[in-house]
């Protein structure tokens, strides 16, 4: 039986045996007065012991007692599952007791949290009861020394951001000497906001890249060139504006502006690249929605959080053009020397447990992609947040204009208002309308998401209004400033836009209402927005019908998203089984004591098969258009490459072979980057995929 059916016994009347909840509290009844040295000594012992003492030296160092519904939520992470438990349930306590007892299964676990001010503060917050009970507890955050990161992992428990241990496994893969690894071999990880690191970010490679190859001049050319070309005349956006096309007459003008000649001779392959991207960044890339512009650099905008996606970039030649596009100083790029997606990542673990808010209405993902189940954990306290109903408005202008009327008597009366946004061009363009009215408030994104701490700590008392992305204080709970604000209502969240996902919408609403607090939430859509224009909802779906609609459309959006998820998983597989086969071979060599320029080698012919295997990718597009399936092909021809790379590693140089050209490694830096967004098979599947769920619709209208 199970630890998650044995404790279930606890809510079943006449159980046959005590379940584990009752064993950990008659336990930690038993020690609530042993001297923290005899606590120490018990912190061991056993499951209940392990939950027991972590629940007493909460309430020692913290004076926090943890709720039942908290050990319920540890026990089914300790269990191997992923514990969905609401906004303001106190995950990061609950997790303290799963922590203590997968620490001393094994060569300690890796609490993996969304970002670095979340790492520090839960290491340090939490660090105490650790402590108490023996454990040793470190963080990792950028800018740590290896000697600081080697410590941080050393210990029994550590807390890191998934992108840290990733680059950190990459640097480890590239290592010359046994003494630069910083890493032990993985053993368990407890992920916090599971959801988002394991559908959100799963498929984001980490990449860590090496020399100094020089950005294309020719980019800032391209860029002026592109600038000066206009929409139907020149170019031409495809029915879902996610690709551009040049007309023949818009491929004239750039010929003559560039004075190239024929830009699709082989000789000029490098320019017509250049003027494509050039024409991505300018039509396709939106400021202050897909990035920002920050101290003279460009930042990516994550699109699930609404915060700056730290360390990401866009493929190399695509950051550049965007880079000239708003004439910021252009970034030297490398080749990739390696890379890893944050979904193999987890992988590599014996042992994943999570937790999150939303994690059910993703269950099949996490099921058949990481073998984890979604465990719902009842509330301490019953959730008395009142969810309205959508409403729908014609267009954008009418839906803001509503919106602002709302905050506007909210703050009258002195009730707290949350607003949550798509974009960072949204919320400054509702702050713009909003101090029209003279109501004071605060903006929360990506330009200023320093102050998330902050703006979020006062965002629940009288009269606050809080205009964010969907950063929104993720992580954070927004408190209610004393039983007046409860009177008025509690907080009151505003959603200007449906999402994709049901998940981030529930992640908005549940900012309100936690531990039994009143509080409200209402999402106002228009017609406009990007999800119904996506996928052409107004066209298919009645006016009066489709607030009603929204969550069924929300559903086939989701499942088709899955799918494409699925298929490209099935390409990076076998570039992943690859990957560990000669990184298993490498480690061996280097534990081995084999000189540095053996190593050396690996990695470039390495790099040589990994711009190869890109370049092979981005071909199956272009097969798959002829209605062919490429996954064979792909496949023949990935294995195929490999043995040649297995070959040139296992075997002495024939007479008169050269190696491939050696990197400059001293330059290595990492970059995260999304795939490739325009122009192959994901931009294919995903054109696939609003047809298809605009079929689906019409179907289920």
């Amino acid at each position: 039986m199970s630890l998650w059916d044995r404790c279930l016994r606890y809510f079943r009347p006449k159980a046959e045996a005590p379940s584990w909840l009752a064993e950990i509290n008659r336990r930690r009844a038993e020690l609530q007065n042993v001297s923290d040295e005899d606590l120490r000594g018990l912190a061991g012992d056993s499951l209940v012991d392990c939950f027991a003492t972590a629940a007493v030296a909460a309430e020692r160092v913290l004076g926090q007692r943890p709720f039942d519904v908290q050990i319920l939520g540890a026990l089914a992470m300790a269990d191997g599952k992923i514990a969905e438990m609401q906004t303001g349930e106190g995950k990061t306590l609950a997790a303290t007791m799963a922590v203590n007892y997968l620490a001393r299964r094994g060569a300690g676990i890796h609490v993996l949290t969304a970002n670095d001010y979340l790492a520090r503060r839960d290491a340090e917050w939490m660090g105490g009861i650790y402590r108490l009970l023996g454990l040793t507890v470190g963080h990792i955050s950028q800018g740590m020394t290896p000697d600081e990161r080697r410590a941080a992992y050393a210990g029994d428990v550590t807390y890191a951001t998934a992108n840290e241990v990733g680059f950190d496994y990459l640097r480890d893969g590239l290592a010359l000497d046994r003494d630069d690894l910083v890493q032990r071999p993985f053993e368990a990880a407890l992920i916090d906001e599971a959801d988002s690191i394991l559908i959100d970010e799963a498929r984001i490679p980490l990449v860590i890249a090496g020399g100094a190859a020089p950005p294309h001049a020719v980019a800032m050319q391209m860029a002026r060139i592109v600038r000066g070309l206009v929409r139907g005349r020149d170019y031409r956006l495809d029915e879902h504006g996610r690709n551009v096309y040049l007309t023949d007459a818009g491929l004239n003008r750039a010929e003559a502006a560039a004075r190239r000649g024929n830009l699709y001779d082989a000789v000029n392959a490098s320019i017509l690249m250049a003027l494509q991207n050039a024409l991505h960044a300018e039509v396709l890339l939106r400021r202050d929605v897909d990035y920002v512009v920050k101290n003279g650099r460009i930042e990516l905008v994550d699109e699930f959080k609404g915060r700056i996606a730290e360390n990401r970039r866009w493929p190399a030649d695509l950051q550049t053009a965007i880079e000239a596009k708003e004439g910021v100083a252009l970034q030297q790029q490398g080749s990739i020397l390696g890379s890893i997606t944050l979904q193999n990542l987890i992988s590599l673990y014996p042992r994943v447990c999570g937790m999150t808010g939303t994690a059910s209405t993703q269950a099949k993902e996490l099921k058949e992609f990481y073998r984890l189940d979604v465990v719902k954990i009842p509330t301490n306290r019953p959730v008395i947040r009142d969810d309205q109903s959508d409403v729908v408005f014609p267009t954008r202008a009418d839906k803001e204009r509503a919106v602002v009327r709302e905050i506007f008597e909210a703050h009258e009366a002195g009730r707290p208002v949350l607003v949550g946004t798509a974009s960072v061009a949204e919320s400054e363009r509702l702050s713009a309308l909003l101090g029209a009215t003279g109501v004071p408030h605060e903006v929360l994104n990506a330009r200023n998401d320093e102050q998330e701490a902050g703006v979020i700590a006062r965002a629940g008392c009288r009269g606050a209004v809080t205009i964010s992305t969907n950063m929104a204080g993720r992580g954070t709970d927004i408190p209610l400033d004393g039983d007046e604000i409860r009177a008025l209502g509690g907080l009151y969240v505003i959603g200007t836009n449906r999402h994709e996902a049901r998940r981030i919408d529930h992640q908005l609403r549940g900012r309100a209402g936690r531990q039994g607090d009143p509080g409200s939430s209402r999402f106002y859509i228009s017609l406009e927005d990007d999800l119904l224009e996506r996928y052409g909802v107004a066209e298919l779906l009645p006016y009066h019908s489709i607030a009603g609609a929204i969550e069924s459309v929300q559903r086939i959006v989701e499942d088709e998203n899955f799918q494409v998820r699925a298929m490209l998983r099935k390409y990076e597989s076998t570039v992943e089984q690859q990957r560990r086969i000669l990184q298993d071979h490498r480690m061996l060599l280097l534990l081995d004591g084999a000189p540095s320029a053996q190593l050396q080698r690996i990695d470039e012919i390495w790099a040589d098969y990994l711009a190869t295997i890109a370049e092979l990718r981005d071909g199956v597009a272009w097969i798959s258009l002829g209605g062919k399936d490429p996954f064979p092909g792909f496949i023949q021809n990935a294995t195929s490459l490999f043995e040649d790379v297995m070959k040139k590693i296992t075997e002495e140089p024939e007479e008169g072979e050269t190696d491939p050209a050696p990197v400059a490694r001293g330059a290595t830096w990492t970059y995260v980057v999304n795939d490739q967004p325009f122009g192959t098979l994901t931009d294919r599947l995903i054109a696939g995929l609003r047809q298809r769920v605009r079929q689906l619709i019409r179907r289920a209208s």
